[in-house]
């Protein structure tokens, strides 16, 4: 039995190894891929252009824009007169957000009365809008604290002392709360995923366009044991990817790898098994490559969705969130950002694997019922 699968497994990796675009996609796309990922997708908005109207002039209204422009969070494009000239910078996308001082802003800070300062945000993009009005509520807030304080003390004197409270955030795993080191580790997930469900469900449908099929089904060889041989590379060059997008992480975008390298194979290894049994699935339905690669992608992208990698699992509706339950990407991933930044162990992370594991079965098992129904 076990001759047979390693002639078919060396017959896979032979078949796809020498073809030079496969190499390609199996040890080149990975690193390009996650080099793209860490360089453009990232959620830290940051050096927002601000067009600035100032028609107050005062030392005071320029105290306020020297908090918004000396952060990192704002770039000052633009000080004007002119309204129609700020407006037109936000029509254009060349500034995303007009701060507006009036006149008389000074005067109603040294009377102790409210200020209203305006602030103009792009809200075409929901997402950086959202930033934008947040950094600065934020910025007016420590304004506003150190103007009260100020008049505390100028009626009550230093030495009276002000009450207050004062939050200190602490950021646990991730302190600088880059969107870096939460993207990159999710896509060895991602890569492993789409690698293996295109290798596993065109490999078996390329038999079928050549006609080898039938003639592999009429040796000794038994369906599991073909099937078996035929997964087995795939499982291979997916601990392959893992290492690849793991190291690349680690040299070139440091991110931290707190836990176990053997627990993150561990939670590939049954990964492998949901996603390979999707791949074998997908060729029983499919009579040539092209209609595999379609159906492939026709099944990722609504399991990328629904797996949490980019939005919040928890602001879905309750039916996606059910759904949700039965993608073997969504408990990948959490075992995945528990072993790099979280560095916690199987105690925390058994409930992901059990699922991983049972769905993995589940899958197996109808792929390769599926599959014999096929071929007889």
């Amino acid at each position: 039995m076990w001759q047979r699968i390693l002639t078919i497994l060396r017959k896979e990796l032979r078949s796809v190894l020498r073809d030079p675009r496969m190499r390609m996609v199996i040890l080149g796309i990975p690193i390009i891929q996650t080099l793209l990922f860490g360089y453009a997708v990232s959620l830290d908005v940051k050096h927002v252009r601000l067009a600035i109207i100032d028609r107050d002039g005062t030392p005071a209204s320029r105290a306020l824009i020297a908090r918004f422009t000396g952060s990192a969070y704002f770039d000052a494009v633009l000080w004007t007169q002119n309204e129609s000239a700020a407006r037109a910078l936000l029509d254009s996308a060349r500034a995303a957000a007009i701060l507006q001082i009036n006149s008389g802003y000074a005067r109603a800070v040294r009377a102790g009365r409210t200020a209203a300062v305006q602030l103009s945000v792009d809200g075409s993009d929901s997402n950086t809008a959202r930033f934008v009005v947040n950094y600065a509520a934020a910025i007016a807030a420590a304004a506003d604290a150190e103007l009260l304080l100020d008049r505390l003390d100028r009626q009550s004197g230093p030495a009276a002392g002000v009450a207050r409270v004062e939050l200190q955030p602490r950021a646990w795993f991730n302190a600088d709360l880059e969107s870096r080191n939460y993207y990159v580790p999710g896509i060895i997930a991602q890569l492993v995923m789409l690698i293996g469900l295109m290798l596993a469900s065109m490999a078996i449908v390329r038999e079928k366009e050549v006609g080898t099929i039938e003639q592999i089904m009429v040796t000794p060889i038994r369906p599991l044991e073909f099937i078996l041989g035929k997964c087995a590379p795939f499982v291979v060059i997916g601990f392959l990817n893992t290492g690849l997008i793991s190291l690349v992480g680690l040299c070139w975008f440091e991110i931290p790898l707190r836990g176990s390298f053997g627990l993150l194979l561990l939670g590939t290894a049954l990964f492998l098994i949901s996603t390979l049994g999707i791949g074998l699935f997908i060729s029983t339905i499919s009579q040539t490559q092209q209609q595999a690669m379609m159906t492939t992608f026709f099944f990722f992208f609504p399991a990328m969705l629904f797996s949490g990698f980019i939005f919040p699992i928890a602001n879905m509706p309750p039916v996606i969130q059910w759904l949700s339950l039965l993608d073997p990407l969504r408990y990948i991933l959490v075992i995945i950002r528990g072993v790099f930044l979280k560095g916690v162990g199987l105690g925390v992370l058994w409930t992901q694997f059990a699922a991983l594991l049972v769905l993995g079965l589940a899958v197996m098992t109808f792929a390769i019922s599926r599959f014999h129904k096929t071929l007889s």
